[in-house]
């Protein structure tokens, strides 16, 4: 189903077609692709006061005997013309991939990471998945990056530079571009060892169709099961045990007595400053009738 074609300025031509022609409100609104209630405040002056009409004939957007047509017939839709001129489509450019600001320290160690696992990448698949620059990868790859004694190879993905579909798909394809190029030298294909599992196998496991689950793994053997007896009891490992129990508990003892300690001389600290303060109100309070006996006297 294709979309409805409206013109370039649909406010601008709304306008045009409300001041020179006598279309309804809805069959303008229709062309326009606006509200009737748009069209309505147009013509009442409330809407697009300060816009200039833009003439839809001249523009090519439609043709004098559609307008002729549609003022005879108030049920008739507009329709916009037929350009005589192909406008080429604009494809927009790849940008390189962005990269958080938190995250951008974390790129030279997912370039070692991909240039140790996969070396079959090409430096661009590289650059789409990590978002770095050709230089960049070609100093790791020579070790002669500024940073390369401190660098360290990472999962691009647990870094989260890139998604696993991500680089699933690029690996595949250099895997596939890979096979072909040691089909053309006569060369055995890699094996699949030698290249990424997907996600689809990684992540999930379903049986195949007709085949046995796997059983149960039993519990090991206890020496209880096998020989009806209790096994041998360590009287070594229970004295070291017993020991290790012993030195704990004395660990124990020491800190709650540093800690009884302390509490008791903050509890002394406490009871000296109170008594301190209990001194010197019941000074002022001497010195305060002293004065008053004298004032008295």
């Amino acid at each position: 189903m294709s979309t409805p074609q409206h013109p370039l300025m649909p406010k601008a031509t709304a306008v045009w077609l409300v001041d020179n022609t006598s279309l309804s409100f809805e069959q303008i609104a229709g062309f326009c692709g606006m509200h009737v209630l748009e069209i309505k405040g147009i013509a009442d002056g409330d809407v697009a006061a300060g816009i200039r009409g833009k003439n839809p004939v001249t523009a090519g957007e439609l043709t004098r005997e559609e307008i002729l047509k549609a003022e005879e017939d108030p049920d008739y839709r507009l329709r916009m013309a037929t350009s005589k001129v192909k406008i080429p489509e604009i494809k927009q450019k790849k940008r390189p991939r962005y990269t958080p600001v938190s995250r951008r320290q974390d790129r030279p160690n997912a370039v070692l990471w991909l240039l140790r696992n996969h070396a079959e990448l090409k430096d661009s698949q590289i650059m789409r998945l990590v978002g770095t620059t050709k230089p960049t990868i070609q100093q790791i790859r020579d070790r002669s990056h500024w940073n390369s004694a401190n660098l360290q190879p990472q999962d691009p993905v647990t870094l989260g530079l890139c998604s696993q579909v991500d680089l699933d798909a690029e690996v595949g394809k250099a895997a596939t571009r890979v096979g072909k190029e040691r089909q053309a030298l006569g060369l055995p294909p890699l094996e699949a060892s030698e290249t990424l599992l997907p996600t689809s196998e990684t992540t999930s496991y379903e049986p195949a169709p007709g085949s046995e689950q796997p059983a149960p793994r039993e519990a090991a053997p206890t020496a209880e099961n096998v020989f009806g007896a209790t096994p041998p009891v360590n009287e070594e490992a229970d004295e070291e045990a017993a020991a290790e129990a012993d030195e704990t508990a004395r660990v124990f003892a020491k800190l709650q007595g540093l800690s009884t300690s302390s509490d008791e001389a903050e509890e002394a600290e406490a009871d000296e400053s109170e008594a301190e303060t209990t001194e010197v109100a019941e000074a002022e309070d001497d010195a305060a009738a002293a004065e008053e006996d004298s004032a008295k006297s």
